[in-house]
């Protein structure tokens, strides 16, 4: 269940609770295991911000708002912990599960790039004086709930090491990019009077949300790799028919 204040545990499964990094009895010294998990937790924050963004945009909900910036800082915090105790754990593993802790790393990476990017959409519309068009909240209430599912979906790939999970991922993008063109192709469109920015800001809040649709398909991207073994972007071409 998605978190609705800064700090729940939102009654997660025994697998996916993992320690803080405020923890100093945990500080010391992290199993491999132990940054996998951490890095699943990332994501499921990174799904928690973009939850709490459809709720804040659709109901301007305070609440929502100071989970983003929880989740925010909550992955700031995971992706310094994993740097720091990467090059340690992964000299104690076969290359196998080095690949998995690389991947991690890596993961944790974009989804912190995510949440600041979810942020900033958070406090774009916050700081706004004027009401967003219904259509514009719409649309962008439409990208951040199909980002949500590609996160989900991209916990789900890491837990069960599931490729239809990044192949489904790698679809669902192109959903938020039509949705951020679409907008673009509007706004760019009307004529609006002198010193008027509500537009620009539009645009700028969908143009965060497509970024963090991108940052989404590398996590995809990751897990094709890891499970087979080959980065998706070096796919060899099929030779033409003689």
């Amino acid at each position: 269940m998605p978190r609705k204040a800064p700090a729940p545990q939102n009654g997660e499964s025994e697998e996916e609770q993992i320690p803080r990094p405020a923890r100093a009895s945990r500080r010391a010294s992290l199993a491999p295991d132990d940054l996998v998990r951490l890095a699943l937790k990332a994501c499921l924050i990174a799904r928690d911000a973009a939850f709490n963004l459809r709720d804040l945009l659709t109901t301007s909900s305070r609440m929502a708002f100071l989970a983003i910036k929880d989740c925010e800082k909550e992955l700031d915090q995971l992706e310094r912990q994993i740097d720091e105790r990467m090059p340690e754990a992964i000299t104690r593993v076969n290359e196998a599960r080095a690949r998995q802790l690389l991947s991690s790393l890596k993961s944790t990476t974009d989804l912190e790039r995510i949440g600041d990017l979810l942020l900033s959409v958070a406090l774009r519309f916050q700081a706004r004086t004027a009401k967003i068009p219904a259509s514009d909240t719409r649309q962008l209430v439409e990208m951040s709930s199909v980002l949500r599912e590609m996160l989900d979906l991209i916990h789900q790939g890491f837990s069960n090491l599931d490729l239809d999970c990044a192949r489904k991922v790698l679809q669902m993008d192109k959903d938020i990019d039509r949705i951020c063109h679409e907008l673009f192709q509007k706004h760019l469109a009307e004529t609006v009077p002198q010193g008027d920015t509500s537009g620009f800001e539009i645009l700028l809040m969908a143009q965060a949300l497509e970024r963090a649709g991108d940052h989404t398909t590398n996590l995809a991207e990751d897990l094709y790799s890891l499970i087979e073994g080959r980065s998706l972007r070096h796919v060899p071409k099929r030779k033409a028919a003689p």
